[in-house]
């Protein structure tokens, strides 16, 4: 058997593997709708086959015809790579650059079968979150990552690689770009189309970028998100004790809300309607029991509130059906929210009430305009069952996954009186963007790129130790954030919350990213650590531009502009990121957001320390800027705090207009 170094650097091989056997215990993507006209197949095979020569075409033609009309896609199979993948040490990958390898460790890890949502299908969550459209994309790009130099950039068209360019050393070593549309072709049935010729993917958020960390990227912000909730309705700490949590969805990034609710300490059911993801759930320890039957989990869930008893129940069903159950029993849900995939709501999303899963899954795919219908009225079912509990208390937050668009599309009752703003306001809306956004706090990642868990504990130390001080040293006005960062790092270890790569995440602000991030560098510069990859998801201060998600707490008329995530990742290219990305359609839909994000390799250099300083300095304070001049309050203080620290930052301050004076203006 060949290598793993020389496989990497086999790129496509030039003699055809066997073809690979389907694997049924594998979580596999849904086939999707059929959508190409007949010229149009025929285009993404000749599609497909630039990748091969020409004696081979009449071989693999057939082949990739089979893969489109079973699977919708071009998965490209039988170039599966023959060795597992997953985070390797960075020493293990073949390179003349310590940069690409620390990239060609994220790729792995992104689709490491523990990570990713689907991982035949190159898709790492969200259902169509992918890092690359087919195998031999992956093959090649992993090549040209081990022969590049640093003075060399790979360019990334949504999953294709368009080659090495020659650049500089502080140049990004990869430049990402997903699903980039004419904004007239960015409707969903746009996405299946050219995904299927093969000519754009989906990139998601940290799928597409390479800088996803598994099920614990979204922990730390739930639990944030779950904590901040409750503390609307707990008069105390131990008020939230006994507390219910409701939502739905244990995929890819949803897989998170059960461990962020016992980390939170309250009751939480989740449901979710794929048994293999409530299984795996379950045996990763993330969620604490799997419950099948509606009078079983009734009668569980009042046992523990009864008890105020931490507890995670996953529900292998759909969520409608637990709503309607729970208010036909009298069982009081005190927190109520939703993360299945409704951005992508007729692929795979999200799973209507009244079907089986293996139901849906046909009907999708044979029959997607009755799939759509039944998703639409199963919407309108859920929107009624929330209605129903919020009215007795329940307080009900949309967690940026689209539910409530797409409910009013389906005709639910979701809208406010003004039948402009919805009844329920995002979770960014009420939380996180005033809370944490505004003031530059966001998911700041890193990975050791040894692979030892010791440099793992070493960095968690380090860093625990770099906001104890800065919190000393902080305002009231962040002394809340801080204490929540300080008490989830210290609880990290205990709760296992790695899945693949030796990764951690915590809300931090420029001040604290940069503090954190020269810490390590010259922890590596001694040689207490190994290296160490920057990132952090996209789901952050100035990253991402999303009407209903991050910039939903944006009011001055500019939250359907996206120049905050353009300027972002051409402000990071220039500053020192190692790989930088831009995507179209990231947690809430294609065509509905714009975001970008970045990885960052410290290796303990001079070099490493300027361009930390001077990107992550820039990476926040880009957002706060923004969101300064769209006059939100706590942005306008962060921003004045962050001029007075840096003497060559120099923002633009809105003046504040009195409300009176424009009553009556048009009138």
């Amino acid at each position: 058997m060949i290598s793993f170094a020389d496989e990497i650097k086999q790129g496509i091989p030039t003699v055809l593997p066997a073809p690979k056997a389907w694997d049924p215990a594998i979580n596999h993507a849904p086939k999707r709708k059929e959508i190409l006209s007949q010229a149009e197949k025929k285009l993404a095979i000749a599609n497909a086959l630039r990748y091969f020569p020409k004696e081979q075409h009449a071989l693999l033609a057939p082949e990739f015809a089979q893969e489109l009309q079973n699977y919708g896609r071009i998965y490209m199979y039988r170039f599966m790579p023959e060795h597992p993948i997953f985070a390797r040490p960075i020493d293990q990958y073949p390179g003349k650059s310590e940069q690409a390898k620390a990239i060609m460790l994220m790729i792995q890890n992104n689709l490491d079968h523990r990570v990713a949502q689907h991982p035949h299908e190159l898709i790492t969550y969200g259902g169509n979150g992918a890092v690359f459209q087919n195998w031999v994309q992956y093959r090649l790009v992993m090549q040209y990552l081990s022969e590049m130099t640093d003075e060399q950039t790979l360019v990334m068209y949504s999953g294709h690689p368009m080659g090495l360019f020659p650049s500089h050393p502080n140049a990004p070593r990869v430049v990402v770009t997903n699903g980039m549309m004419i904004p007239n072709y960015s409707k969903p049935d746009d996405w299946e189309k050219f995904n299927a010729l093969g000519v754009t993917q989906y990139g998601q958020m940290t799928a597409g970028s390479y800088m996803y960390i598994g099920p614990q990227g979204i922990v730390h912000g739930t639990t944030i998100t779950v904590l901040n909730a409750v503390r609307r309705l707990a008069k105390n700490r131990d008020d939230i004790q006994g507390k219910l949590f409701l939502t739905a969805g244990l995929g890819g990034m949803s897989g998170a809300q059960p461990k962020a609710g016992n980390i939170a300490g309250v009751i939480s059911v989740t449901a979710e309607v794929n048994p293999k993801a409530a299984k795996t759930r379950h045996e990763q320890g993330w969620v604490d029991e799997i419950i099948s039957d509606l009078d079983l989990l009734v009668a569980r869930v009042k046992k523990a509130q009864a008890s105020k008893e931490v507890v995670s129940i996953a529900y292998l069903g759909n969520v409608v059906d637990v709503w309607e159950k729970f208010d036909q029993t009298g069982v009081h849900v005190d927190l109520g929210s939703d993360q299945t995939s409704l951005h992508n709501p007729w692929a795979g999303g999200y799973y209507p009430a009244g079907l089986s899963f293996d139901e849906a899954n046909d009907m999708m795919a044979n029959d997607p305009e009755s799939f759509k219908s039944y998703v639409q009225e199963s919407l309108r079912r859920h929107a009624a069952a929330v209605n129903k509990h919020t009215a007795r208390g329940t307080y009900f937050f949309d967690y940026g996954n689209a539910f409530l668009l797409e409910s009013s599309r389906a005709g639910g009752e979701v809208m406010a009186e003004n039948h402009i703003d919805f009844k329920y306001p995002s979770y960014i809306q009420d939380i996180l963007g005033p809370m944490c956004f505004d003031f530059g706090f966001g998911p700041f990642r890193w990975v050791c790129a040894s692979g030892k868990p010791e440099d793992l504990e070493k960095t968690d130390a380090i860093a625990c130790k770099v906001l104890e001080t800065m919190m000393a040293e902080s305002p009231a006005e962040i002394q809340q954030q801080m204490a929540d960062n300080i008490q989830w790092i210290k609880g990290a270890q205990e709760n296992k919350l790695v899945v693949g790569s030796q990764a951690r995440i915590l809300y931090a602000d420029a001040e604290g990213r940069m503090r954190i991030a020269a810490a390590f560098n010259e922890a590596i510069a001694n040689g207490a650590i190994g290296p160490v990859i920057l990132g952090r998801d996209h789901h952050d201060v100035s990253g991402t531009d999303s009407p209903y998600r991050e910039t939903s707490n944006i009011y001055d008329g500019s939250r359907f502009t996206a120049d905050m995530a353009i300027q972002n990742v051409i402000g990071d290219s220039f500053r020192g990121a190692t790989w930088v990305s831009i995507h179209n359609g990231g947690g809430v839909g294609w065509g509905e957001v714009i975001n970008g994000g970045f990885g960052m390799l410290l290796d303990g250099s001079a070099q490493a320390q300027r361009n930390l300083t001077s990107m992550l300095h820039w990476d926040v304070n880009n957002g706060i800027a923004r969101r300064n001049w769209a006059r939100n309050e706590n942005a306008m203080f962060a921003i004045k705090r962050a001029m007075e620290a840096e003497p060559l930052l120099k923002v633009t301050l809105p003046n504040l207009v009195e409300d009176q004076l424009l009553d009556g203006l048009f009138e």
